[in-house]
């Protein structure tokens, strides 16, 4: 196995030959794929090196060192098609989705199933060499100007719930697919809901085998829960040019639907200012929810370190994803807690008014904390992962475990 050392030294003298900064992003992200140090540890013949996982990270940081853009959205279509295949799906969408040219969202979730997501409805029917798509999703980030999505559908309804759904890749831009925003309690509108009538899919954009979607959905879902837990884009020292004017703005794009995110998270980062501002650090019961507050934290971010560890040593995604983000979740409660007991009545003021706290910061804080425990799973369902991954715990009583979907939608 090649030492951190030999890799990064491999590396820069590749960038020293590639990297022009007057590429456009798309030409220099065509070269770090052909190159294979787009995504290290993917397969030789898909686009990698066949590194250990630990590569990923140490070549991206060895790039940017180089003066040269290091953003690949592999995102989390890429390491699920990668995993689930087949190579028919990989050949068609693996390089577009590395290089950018292809913008993907999640289309999972429905209003009728979100924590037990196998009980969704949208059904997906082959007619000919393609799948017709009716139903609706929601809770969809980017999916108002992504060009596909990783797509849940119900494709058998005789079997169980479980067995009778397909994961397939659906084009969005169609006359079938419909995306209208959600606003929120926040005042951010960053999920949308997606409508399908008759939307067509070709018969073979699927990921997996039919009928066996919930297997590559849980990748996804496994990625997902470690997927905070990645490095964001940087862009200090790298070369001025179109690449990097490039990757600036399409960092820019993205980041505006997750711009409420910090606050979702509790704003740990501003509790001791406001307590030092408003004079509440006097108070001995505030100073002792801010050390619980601090040592929360403190034990997520060793926690999210497990996670990256793990990671690193190429072991798939595990239960430490469920309990990092419960720990997530409850370190932005407590925060939440703090800052109202800081501001008392104030927290509730919005940005507009000159006596709201931090600007309206807070406010938007203790609206935005309760979906740090919702999204990508509730806290509810992490338990239950816990229970029965992790801990062997048996799982409640289903009168409705192996029968038919048809017939078990009655209970």
């Amino acid at each position: 196995m090649p030492s951190q050392d030999s890799i990064r030294a491999e590396v820069r003298e590749w960038v020293k030959g590639a990297w022009d900064p007057s590429l456009s992003l798309r030409a220099w992200r065509e070269r770090l794929v052909e190159s294979g140090w787009a995504v290290p540890s993917w397969p030789e013949q898909w686009y990698g090196k066949g590194l250990p996982p630990w590569a990923d990270e140490v070549v991206r940081g060895e790039i940017q060192r180089c003066g040269a853009v290091a953003t690949v959205p592999a995102g989390l279509a890429g390491p699920t098609i990668l995993e689930q295949g087949p190579d028919s799906v990989r050949e068609r969408f693996l390089r577009p989705l590395l290089t950018g040219e292809e913008v993907w969202c999640q289309l999972f979730s429905e209003p009728s199933a979100g924590s037990d997501l196998a009980g969704l409805t949208t059904s997906a029917v082959l007619d000919g060499d393609e799948w017709v798509v009716n139903g609706q999703k929601v809770w969809n980030t980017s999916a108002h100007h992504a060009d596909l999505g990783m797509f849940l559908a119900r494709t058998d309804w005789d079997v169980p719930k479980h067995s009778g759904i397909t994961y397939f890749v659906l084009p969005m831009k169609q006359p079938g697919v419909e995306v209208r925003p959600l606003r929120q309690m926040n005042f951010h509108a960053s999920f949308n809901e997606v409508f399908l009538s008759d939307a067509r899919i070709p018969k073979d954009w699927v990921v997996g085998e039919v009928n066996k979607g919930w297997t590559a959905a849980q990748a996804t879902l496994a990625h997902e829960r470690h997927f905070g837990a990645l490095s964001a884009a940087r862009f200090e020292g790298i070369d001025d040019g179109p690449a990097l004017q490039e990757a600036r703005a399409e960092a820019a794009e993205v980041a505006k639907v997750y711009a409420w995110y910090p606050q979702r998270a509790g704003r740990v980062d501003l509790v001791v200012e406001h307590a030092k501002a408003t004079g509440a650090n006097r108070d001995p019961i505030v100073r002792q929810e801010i050390a619980r507050l601090l040592s929360m934290h403190r034990a997520s971010s060793w926690t999210a370190e497990r996670a990256r560890a793990a990671r690193a040593t190429g072991r798939p995604p595990g239960p430490e994803g469920s309990i990092g983000k419960l720990a997530l979740s409850n370190v932005a409660r407590q925060a939440a807690k703090v800052h109202a007991m800081i501001a008392g009545a104030h927290a509730m003021l919005a940005g507009a008014d000159p006596a709201s706290p931090l600007g309206g910061v807070i406010a938007e804080v203790l609206i935005s904390v309760p979906a740090q425990s919702i999204a990508g799973g509730t806290d509810e369902i992490q338990h239950n992962i816990i229970g029965d991954r992790a801990l062997g715990l048996p799982r409640e009583p289903d009168p409705a475990k192996g029968l038919p979907y048809r017939e078990a939608r009655n209970y």
